[in-house]
């Protein structure tokens, strides 16, 4: 829809809406002059991002930010030290059942000489601020990644007041998320967010030492928050619902989404599976999830009623062209609009994405397809696997996949890529970066060359992916008749190609001492005769007529580190009985 048909659209919407001369019936109807239609609803537009919030976005900029750090009080929970606030990882917290430590800061704007008159929080001497860890599996690492809460009535730093500062320990060259993020923003029915590189000082003056300086923390990639605010400033609805994936395959999740009201409502465990970032009217989503899972309703009809194509395949092809593989349950968030029905899918952590070739070249990991590449990887939800099911919406992805690929061109990502690794560099090689820096110099330098490969790599494991069968779940192994059984489910082939199965047993996980194998099998079951005690792997592989080979869904990592795919460990005990490992 062109911009000049958008806007004629919401302004027959909204004329309709102020003059209150609708029809009473359940679709109004607008006079044209020439014909009578039915007028657009919210669902009838498709709702996009807005190109003005990255105007003036200076992606190769460096922003210096220092935070003082004092002690506050009880009530708010920053009465901690600097010390304890980065003593701990969030695991702690979870098992303490308490909240992240907080302290008060006061948090300024400047270069690298200080603060900047003019700039935020220039000549402040009270705390304006309050600052916690953030992150998951990252807050392990000695390097802390931090959320800085500007407190009400202080203003705001680019029409924020939460600020991400994100170390992303784990990404070898330190800015793979900047570069999603940065390549999103440029591609029709995306969302993106503001990122921003910045150089933090850190004085610490909660152990009461009011003569300490700021010390030097290195770089951090800024990343706007996706909450009200980011809904607001991006030209979408602050009071519909957005809500943050944890854990969520798109099943109906009965027992903990559900209605506040509920009596049986409980928001920590429905929180497990879904952030609430805005409005807690949980209907609309509980509408969706039960016609998404009621199979007699036809894919394409809930699909075109829940969920935008522009936007949904844009973000898949996205994710499947980057590699961006921890996607399936977790790392977007789900926003509609309060007026509208459908579902917008905005991106989030994209520490995980162009890195195959590192993990293939560096770090030990299998080369070729595997199930976690290509459409495969998101078989395990319910949303994707219905859609991968329908030939029509299929094709509208490879479509997508193909458009994009137009527009993620090698040539553009080395530029980028140049760009950020001139900057990330400069002080990732130099303390206090480099006491931490997950590689050296060198191999930094040949990792940053196989990026701009990334995206012709993963097109070509998204072809494969189309010929191959699907991935499939194995069951746990269960004593039936005096014997062992292995089951597992049914793959699929696109091409409804007969598919066979080969069940392999064996005493180690390289399966160089196998006990068991079997081929050809048409059904997806396999025996074995009662074994001894002690420890025992299998693996399931299914082929399809043209010669495709796929796993199981599972992974096994023994003592040499690295992931083998399809492989399921298993103990034997003493008295006969099967406990899975």
């Amino acid at each position: 829809m062109t911009v000049k048909r958008y806007l004629v659209s919401m302004l027959l919407l909204l004329c309709m809406l102020l003059s209150a001369c609708a029809p009473s019936q359940e679709t109004a109807v607008v006079e044209t002059g020439e014909e009578t239609s039915e007028a657009l609803t919210v669902d009838d537009i498709s709702i996009t991002d807005s190109e003005l919030i990255y105007q003036d976005d200076d992606e190769d900029s460096i922003v210096t930010m220092y935070l003082t750090v004092r002690q506050g009080n009880e009530t708010d929970n920053t009465n901690h030290t600097w010390e304890e606030v980065n003593a701990h990882s969030v695991y702690y917290y979870q098992e303490q059942g308490i909240d992240r430590y907080r302290v008060s800061g006061i948090l300024q704007v400047g270069d690298e000489n200080g603060p900047v008159m003019g700039m935020f929080g220039y000549g402040e001497f009270t705390p304006n601020c309050t600052v916690q860890i953030r992150g998951q599996t990252s807050t392990r690492s000695p390097q802390k990644s931090y959320k800085i809460e500007i407190n009400k009535n202080e203003g705001y730093w680019r029409e924020q007041r939460t600020i991400s500062l994100n170390k992303h320990v784990y990404d070898a060259v330190r800015f793979r998320n900047k570069l999603s993020y940065d390549l999103l923003k440029t591609i029709p029915g995306a969302f993106s967010a503001r990122t921003q590189f910045v150089h933090l000082y850190v004085k610490d003056e909660t152990t009461g030492n009011t003569n300490a300086q700021f010390e030097d923390y290195g770089l951090y990639t800024q990343v706007e928050q996706i909450n009200k605010t980011y809904l607001r400033n991006h030209g979408l609805d602050e009071n519909g619902q957005l809500y943050k994936a944890i854990m969520f395959e798109f099943l109906r999740y009965e027992d903990v989404i559900m209605e506040k009201e509920n009596p049986n409502y409980d928001q920590t465990a429905f929180e497990k599976v879904l952030e609430i970032k805005a409005d807690d009217d949980h209907s609309k989503l509980i509408a969706m999830l039960t016609e998404l899972n009621d199979y007699s309703i036809p894919i394409e009809t809930t699909f075109d009623k829940y969920f935008d194509a522009e936007n949904y395949f844009t973000w898949l092809a996205f994710q499947l062209l980057t590699g961006n593989r921890d996607t399936t349950s977790q790392n977007f968030y789900l926003y509609s609009p309060q007026n509208g029905n459908k579902w917008y899918f905005i991106p989030w952590d994209n520490d995980g994405a162009w890195s195959y070739l590192e993990d293939v070249n560096f770090n030990g990991e299998s080369s070729g397809y595997r199930y976690d590449l290509g459409i495969s990887n998101y078989w395990g939800s319910v949303l994707h696997q219905r859609v991968l099911k329908s030939n029509e919406l299929r094709e509208q992805l490879v479509q997508k996949v193909e458009e994009l690929r137009t527009l993620l061109t090698k040539e553009r990502v080395s530029e980028m890529v140049t760009t950020y690794s001139n900057i990330t560099r400069q002080y990732l090689f130099v303390l206090p970066d480099q006491l931490y820096a997950p590689e050296d110099m060198a191999t930094f330098e040949s990792i940053i060359q196989t990026i701009p490969d990334e995206i012709d790599c993963n097109y070509q494991y998204f072809l494969t992916s189309l010929e191959s069968p699907m991935p499939f779940f194995v069951a746990d192994p269960e004593i039936m008749d005096g014997r062992i059984m292995f089951s597992w489910d049914s793959s699929y082939d696109f091409d409804n190609e007969e598919l066979k199965y080969r069940f392999e047993l064996s005493r180690d996980y390289t399966f160089t001492n196998t006990i068991s194998v079997q081929e050809d099998l048409l059904v997806p079951q396999a025996f074995s005769d009662i074994l001894a005690p002690g420890q025992y792997f299998y693996r399931v592989t299914v082929t399809n007529a043209s010669g495709m080979t796929q796993t199981a869904m599972e992974t096994y990592e023994g003592e040499d580190e690295i992931k083998r795919y399809g492989v399921r460990s298993f103990y034997v005990n003493p008295d006969g009985s099967i406990q899975v490992g």
